[in-house]
């Protein structure tokens, strides 16, 4: 088994915590997590892709084992958490890497693209958005409701979404056999978002997160100016971020990789060994 380093970084005053594993001098390969998990998600995948690449997976703050300042003293944008995980990857000197994005991942991913496109050799999404395709509407009116409107009347639709039934809703549903989900994964995540603050701290994401749907047209012309390598693996019973998101890249990567599977949301808990096969496969044909 390849040994997964757990560390910290301090970037901007702030504990940064990241596994890493695999060898320094190896192609770099960086997993970015989503709500409302960590690089917890993550924890079986690493030893699979550590044998031949570098990969680092950090805890976004407000998540897992980062630092989580209250809401007065830190902005939660998805420009601020991009901005720390790029300070993070110099800090660490890694140059040029392919990433992995998940749901919240994803923006932050993108950003990252979006700032130094000659840095990524490859992307790799699992239910890590970017057209307006890919929103389950049932799962998203109520936040964009808040989003558009912060107040009273649409605040409960986002504190259900935090409450313990929608968080092993996400790690369960569409999944054709819930014994192979460990519940782990969604008391790790329901563990941050009970943290005292937390609350706050996911409506101020939620508010922000119009900022991503304005980004998108930019992603868009990024993949169509740069063909980067795509891999899309996407549980086809995804009812978060839906299938015909992960079909959308083909629009504008013709040679864009997709891979429906049978599984919802967290595909990692229960299509552990189908989406490393194929994401060991596409690093092998993407990266020197």
């Amino acid at each position: 088994m390849v040994p997964v380093h757990h560390r910290t970084a301090q970037i901007d005053g702030l504990e940064v915590f990241f596994r890493e594993a695999g060898p320094a001098q190896a192609p770099a390969v960086v997993l970015l997590h989503g709500f409302p998990s960590s690089s917890f998600m993550f924890r079986e995948l690493i030893p699979l892709l550590a044998d031949r690449y570098h990969v680092v997976a950090p805890d976004m703050i407000g998540y897992g084992s980062s630092a989580a300042p209250p809401t007065g003293s830190f902005a939660y944008t998805f420009d601020a958490l991009a901005d720390v995980t790029a300070k993070l990857l110099d800090h660490l000197k890694i140059k040029k890497y392919a990433f992995y994005m998940h749901d919240y991942g994803a923006p932050v991913g993108l950003r990252l693209a979006l700032g130094d496109p000659d840095r990524i050799s490859g992307i790799i999404t699992q239910s890590g958005n970017a057209y307006l395709d890919g929103f389950g509407e049932k799962f998203w009116a109520p936040l964009f409701a808040y989003a558009k409107d912060p107040g009273p009347k649409t605040e409960p639709g986002v504190e259900r979404v935090l409450t313990p039934d929608t968080t092993r809703w996400q790690f369960y549903h569409g999944v054709p056999d819930p014994t192979l989900v460990s519940p782990d994964g969604w008391q790790h995540a329901q563990g941050i978002i009970d943290r005292p603050g937390n609350v706050d701290i996911q409506k101020q994401l939620v508010r922000d997160y119009k900022t991503n749907l304005d980004l998108y047209p930019k992603a868009q012309q990024y993949f169509r100016n740069s063909n980067v390598p795509l891999l899309a693996v996407w549980g086809r019973n995804d009812e978060i971020f839906v299938p015909p998101g992960a079909t959308a890249f083909q629009r504008d990567l013709p040679d864009a990789e997709v891979h429906l599977i049978d599984a919802g949301h967290f595909a990692l808990e229960s299509h552990l060994d189908v989406i490393a096969g194929y994401v060991r496969g596409f690093l092998g044909r993407t990266l020197p």
